[in-house]
């Protein structure tokens, strides 16, 4: 919870620059709410790979427990000919 605990603070710090940028048009408040929102951008990346990488360790603690391996399967590849065979297939079809 601390990392939510930074991101409501930086919103609650930047909560008076917010009301006198859009009540009372005052520019300084408007630099001010953008780099709140830039520091929170920048927090809310390292959050999300923070949370990505955590899930990618569980998933892998979860493969080495069950002994599987991580593979893919790739599609197969359609030959030139295979597709001109498809499509004049297809256009038969209609």
């Amino acid at each position: 919870m601390a990392r939510f605990d930074e991101v409501h603070k930086i919103v609650l710090d930047a909560q008076d620059d917010f009301d006198k940028f859009y009540s009372k048009n005052n520019q300084a408040a408007g630099t001010r709410v953008r780099s709140a929102m830039q520091a929170i951008k920048e927090l809310a990346q390292a959050i999300r790979k923070e949370v990505q990488e955590a899930k990618n360790a569980e998933s892998a603690k979860k493969k080495a427990e069950a002994g599987t391996t991580t593979t893919t399967k790739k599609a197969p590849v359609k030959k030139a000919a295979d597709a001109k065979t498809d499509s004049k297939s297809k256009s038969k079809k209609k």
